[in-house]
């Protein structure tokens, strides 16, 4: 990255990956420019995706750009990395979509497209997503993962998931650790408010420091700290209905209906998931027939 030539080129991919580690102090709702306030929340990019997308099962974006365009269940068609960039924008980072051929969609297009050099359209990447640890047998549960955020959770996260700023509010200069909750954080149709991907970033990633071949927290505890987090109140989502337009692609661990599988929301919100995921088996079984 460093290496790139200061020229028109390298810039761009070097404000890409900006956007990607301070997203709240350039186009944050803080920043002095109105025009720029893009995200409706504090966090940065690199709140989920560890350094700049960078390392390993912290949901890396390195090799994403090749994979584009991709079908998209949520959508029910092939969307373009853009749009999935607006994706992210609509949902993580709870805010509006950036201007098509604005300069901020232009440099994160640029520094993802530099993050694929090498990794060629359907090639596995080491690495790749937030890991795959054992599923439970029964439903994670909010009461044992709210004993295990205070313990393990609270120090850097805060007692009521708020995060610690870098400094104060109103000064567009983000946290140090992310709220997990509440109105500055991610919204209810972010990819992290499913548990099976929250679970695993989590085992895999945290507390800071944490890698994915040394985890910290036990798998059980893990999932439950992750139903904990995702129990507490946080922005809305419009129209969550509307997503998955075929219902048997719907992830299991979608936390809003409507399903084809005939399960409470109860449990796709917290498992367990082996059943369901032998329903919507059957489903699609029945359906190809």
């Amino acid at each position: 990255m460093d290496k790139l030539p200061d020229d028109a080129s390298g810039k761009l991919v070097r404000y890409g990956r900006d956007l990607v580690s301070k997203t709240s102090s350039l186009i944050g709702p803080e920043v002095a420019d109105a025009e720029k306030r893009f995200a409706g929340n504090n966090l940065d990019c690199q709140s989920c995706h560890i350094s700049a997308g960078t390392q390993k099962f912290a949901l890396p974006l390195v090799g994403v750009y090749a994979n584009f365009p991709a079908y998209a269940a949520r959508i029910g068609r092939v969307e373009t990395i853009e749009e999935r960039v607006q994706n992210c924008m609509e949902r993580s980072m709870n805010g509006k979509p950036l201007p098509p051929d604005g300069p901020e969609m232009t440099a994160l297009v640029a520094y993802l497209k530099f993050l694929s050099t090498g990794h060629p359209a359907g090639v596995a990447i080491d690495g790749r997503g937030s890991g795959q640890m054992p599923e439970l047998d029964r439903a994670a549960d909010p009461d044992k993962g709210k004993k295990v955020y205070a313990t393990t959770c609270a120090a850097c996260h805060g007692n009521n998931g708020e995060g610690q700023r870098n400094g104060k509010a109103g000064d567009a200069k983000g946290y140090m650790f992310p709220p997990l909750w509440g109105a500055d954080s991610f919204n209810d149709g972010a990819g992290m408010h499913r548990l099976i991907e929250s679970a695993n970033f989590v085992h895999s990633n945290m507390p800071a420091g944490t890698t994915w071949n040394e985890p910290a927290l036990s798998p059980s505890d893990a999932w439950d700290v992750a139903a904990y987090m995702n129990a507490q109140p946080r922005p809305k989502l419009p129209d969550l209905s509307r997503d998955y337009p075929d219902k048997l692609e719907k992830p299991v661990d979608a936390p809003y209906g409507p399903y084809a599988d005939g399960f409470s929301i109860e449990q796709h919100k917290l498992g367990p998931f082996a059943p369901i995921k032998a329903a919507v088996a059957a489903l699609k079984d029945k359906a190809r027939r």
